[in-house]
């Protein structure tokens, strides 16, 4: 079954390249202009997904139907052959939640570019082209279904990250330079991006030996029987995620990285980035081995219960409101384990909007670390105090993002974790009701971060004086950004109904393809590829 090929695919991923690539170019030119080809070029991709999801219908598949390889819920495909050799081609595909990933990431990308706007000074250009390859990247990764390809976008996003760091960081108050933190981050996803290709190799090489087919194809993949093997290889896909989602322990990169990116960078890594692991869980690790899957679940949920509580200890120690923010990020991906291996359709659908709200509220947040650090050159929320009296719509905003992240009624991160709770219940009540506990604790480290930032002794102007300038009130730029993510925030919390109709054949999908694996049609699949092979 081939789709006929839909060129908006591969168009997504090229508008961040062209425009981050040109960026660079016109930088020598002007330095006012490559802000505008950034910020033109994503509201491109922006407009695309929102064509994308006018023009399909997602609500069609049945959940009476069987998980197989020949009915994933595509919405569009893009296929031309590449290295026909190795069986590896470039092969795009979108379902409901490639499209709602896209379209967060477009969305955020336009707050990032916008975001530094006022923040970044040198190698205007060079930033972008960095910010915008990143961001190209991610898009690359939420459509290639062709393992090797993904695997080439998955290291593609990386590298741009490094540079972001390294280059317009900050250097931590008395602590690690921002040179330290990059190569941690890189050392870490590199190390685990290895053992991911390893994974993919192998899973390559047993269906090479059962169908006697070379190919990297995502379809020609699933459920391949990889015997005794089938755990290992599992493992060496959850390690590859696990880093970058991060699941404690191996979530070391994590603060260090947040605390000294630039404002853009942490958006990025926070709304965006942590999201493909989540992705990459839910579109290789559950269909590819779901027997595997499911007998790691306890331990992956474990995992998640003590990141869930150890993310929210370590936050309400921290200083820095950047550190605190990456600490509720660890936190926050203890959710994200649990129902995406509690695995039901409930829960999974919970997981959508948890992981658009939060990527909405955590980069809120960070944008506003940034403006605070902007006003008052320090992220010590120690020093900080009494801004509820100095700004009119800042301390209110900071609040209003503040309450969304514990999760308040009203905003798409109570709605995701309400659903996300309801669906993991049935099948594991104790980390269901452990999870359910530690919302206390967000409650109790968003009121902390609010109560020393916006109230107590009258510090702020003070600072602000002190280093030289005085406190001014959010600009129109700032506003403008921060009420569209407020807005997209309540839109979620009040109507998630469009987003949950858009996920849900893929959901349906993910969740027949974990519980009753695909196994007997992989034989007549193969039949029929190798026919289709020798016919070309």
């Amino acid at each position: 079954m081939m789709m006929e090929q839909n060129w908006i695919l591969p168009t997504l991923i090229a508008i961040p390249f062209i425009t981050g690539f040109l960026c660079w170019l016109i930088e020598k030119a002007d330095d006012r202009l490559p802000r505008w080809i950034a910020l033109l070029g994503m509201i491109a991709t922006f407009a695309l997904t929102l064509v994308l999801w006018q023009g399909n219908e997602f609500n069609t598949w049945l959940a009476t139907q069987n998980a197989g390889a020949d009915n994933v819920p595509w919405a569009a495909e893009f296929s031309v052959p590449w290295i026909p050799l190795l069986g590896i081609e470039f092969h795009l595909a979108m379902d409901g939640l490639s499209l709602l990933m896209i379209a967060l990431t477009a969305f955020l990308g336009i707050m990032a570019v916008a975001c530094s706007w006022g923040e970044i000074q040198r190698r205007v250009g060079f930033f972008h082209l960095n910010l915008l390859w990143s961001l190209g990247g991610v898009i690359g990764v939420f459509l290639a279904i062709d393992l090797f390809l993904f695997f080439f976008f998955w290291e593609l996003m990386l590298l741009p990250i490094y540079f972001l760091i390294a280059l317009w960081g900050h250097n931590a108050e008395g602590g690690r330079t921002k040179e330290y933190a990059a190569t941690k981050f890189f050392i870490y996803t590199q190390a685990s991006g290895l053992i991911m290709l390893i994974g993919i190799l192998v899973l390559v090489l047993m269906n090479y030996v059962q169908s006697g087919v070379l190919s990297f194809n995502y379809h020609h993949l699933l459920g391949t029987d990889l015997g005794g093997w089938e755990f290992i290889v599992m493992l060496c896909f959850f390690i590859g995620f696990a880093v970058k989602l991060p699941v404690f322990p191996l979530h070391g990169w994590l603060p260090d990285a947040h605390a000294q990116a630039p404002t853009a960078g942490s958006v990025d890594l926070a709304g965006i980035l942590i999201k493909t692991a989540a992705f990459g869980l839910l579109r290789f690790v559950l269909p590819l081995f779901p027997n595997a899957s499911a007998e790691f679940a306890p331990i992956a949920m474990t995992l998640g219960a003590i990141g869930i509580f150890y993310g929210a200890f370590l936050a309400f120690a921290q200083t820095d409101m950047k550190r605190l923010l990456a600490y509720t990020s660890v936190s926050h991906m203890g959710f994200v384990l649990l129902a995406i291996y509690a695995g039901n359709l409930v829960s999974l659908q919970g997981l959508m909007i948890q992981m658009l709200a939060h990527g909405l509220s955590s980069a809120a947040l960070f944008i506003m670390a940034g403006q605070m650090y902007e006003r008052l050159h320090t992220r010590d929320l120690t020093k900080m105090g009494g801004m509820w009296g100095q700004f009119r719509y800042f301390a209110p905003l900071l609040m209003f993002f503040c309450a969304a992240l514990l999760g308040i009624p009203g905003t798409g991160n109570f709605i995701g974790e309400i659903l996300i709770m309801l669906g993991a219940f049935a099948k594991f009540p104790v980390f269901t009701v452990l999870a359910a506990a530690s919302l206390v604790f967000g409650g109790l480290y968003s009121l902390i971060l609010i109560y020393q930032a916006l109230f107590g002794e009258n510090t702020s102007k003070a600072l602000a004086e002190q280093n030289g300038g005085r406190l001014h009130d959010l600009g129109k730029r700032e506003l403008v950004l921060l009420v569209s993510l407020a807005v997209g925030l309540v839109w979620l919390g009040l109507y998630p109904q469009p987003a949950l109709d858009v996920s849900h054949d893929a959901m349906a999908w993910i969740e027949s393809s974990y519980h009753a694996p695909i196994v007997a049609e992989h034989a007549h699949a193969h039949q029929t590829h190798s026919h289709l092979a020798g016919g070309q």
